[in-house]
């Protein structure tokens, strides 16, 4: 397994560590319950440097991005993000991202651990022909990411930055505790919160110090349990459980990221257009169920009064937040409206879920 650069300090402040795409992560540091319960109420500080960091630079950046991904990375304004897919010819997903401009030539593509080493290789396929470079710049950066209400009161004491200026899916250059790093308004909780992507030379300097201003609103170093339960409440998708190359974008509900209307040609557009003329027969649906038995990934779904599969749990917990256990699954599309009465075999008893609109979890507006 890799080790991630600020490895040492999650060990000094307890961390247990598990195995994550090939990433030796922290998973924990007191308990998953209250690791959770500090991100939805006051604040959590999470390590995600396995994530993948990939700079597209170049005359040609935009249109490369355009032929190279389904979305249309050149209507992105300088300064924002977007939320995209690169899929291969036949319309699967290889990877969900993140696309950030940073520049008019210049943008940051964010690709999930597992698969940065395969979206990069794509990229290098698909880039022939354009004026652009693309980099692999992951090993350069340590990604923190802060996350939870309390999130710009703590990042607001050791940055002059304009916190209240940066946008949802914002990104911009910023100061943090004498550290230069680019500072995103995004997240992976469904709560209010910063990426921060830092040269690893100094990322110990920024988490001491983003530590130190978020001891008197007790935040809490936060590992990838408590992510995993985070996500799932807020309905966003893992990859290699809502998502591989053998869904594609219109099963997983994202058919709306899928930019068949902008100019030219991009891989998987011809299969994609053919997918988007009919409905797909399995999609992705959110099911909430009694009790507290929650139906785990590759867990059986059934029709309310059926023996026969019909679907599978791709992720599933009991919802620290709501108290009741929340799944998705991809069940056939039948089944999919809301309210509908579903059945999940959990060990060998059938449990009742019904199907709900997702997300699970909204944070509230002030």
């Amino acid at each position: 397994m890799k080790s991630i650069p600020l490895r040492q300090k999650h060990a000094n402040l307890g961390a247990s560590f598990t195995d994550f795409g090939g990433w030796e992560m922290p998973v924990r540091y007191s308990s998953d319950l209250a690791e959770h319960e500090a991100v939805r109420t006051k604040a959590g500080l999470f390590d995600i440097s396995h994530m993948g960091e990939l700079f597209i630079e170049g005359k040609d950046a935009a249109s490369f991005l355009d032929y190279a991904l389904v979305g249309a990375a050149s209507e992105i304004a300088v300064g924002r993000a977007k939320y995209s897919l690169i899929c291969n010819e036949a319309g699967g997903i290889i990877d969900d991202l993140i696309v950030y401009r940073l520049a008019e030539t210049s943008y940051l593509v964010v690709a999930n651990a597992s698969n940065k080493d395969v979206v990069f290789g794509a990229f290098q396929k698909r880039v022939a022909g354009f004026d652009t470079e693309v980099r692999d710049e992951s090993d350069s950066w340590v990604l923190l990411a802060i996350q939870g209400p309390k999130s710009v009161e703590i990042l607001g004491a050791i940055t002059s930055a304009p916190l209240s200026d940066l946008k949802y899916y914002a990104i911009s250059e910023a100061n943090i505790a004498s550290v230069d790093c680019l500072l995103a308004r995004t997240g992976y909780t469904g709560e209010d919160g910063f990426e921060i992507y830092i040269p690893v030379a100094s990322a110990g300097q920024a988490f001491d110090a983003l530590m130190a201003a978020g001891s008197k609103f007790d935040l809490m170093p936060t590992g990838l349990a408590c992510r995993d339960t985070l996500r799932l409440e807020a309905g966003m998708p893992l990859y290699g459980h809502e998502m591989n190359e053998s869904v594609n974008p219109y099963q997983a509900g994202f058919g709306k990221v899928v930019r068949l209307d902008k100019t030219g040609d991009f891989v998987g557009k011809a299969a994609l257009t053919k997918l988007a003329e009919s409905a797909p027969s399995q999609v992705l649906v959110g099911l909430a169920g009694e009790g507290k038995r929650a139906a785990r990934a590759d867990y059986e779904v059934f029709p309310e009064s059926s023996d026969t599969s019909m679907g599978v749990i791709t992720s599933g917990a009991l919802s620290p937040t709501l108290g009741y256990p929340v799944a998705m699954a991809m069940v056939g599309a039948d089944f999919a409206e809301i309210g509908t009465s579903v059945s999940v075999d959990i060990r060998g008893t059938k449990a009742p879920y019904k199907v709900v609109k997702l997300p699970f979890y909204k944070r509230p507006i002030n």
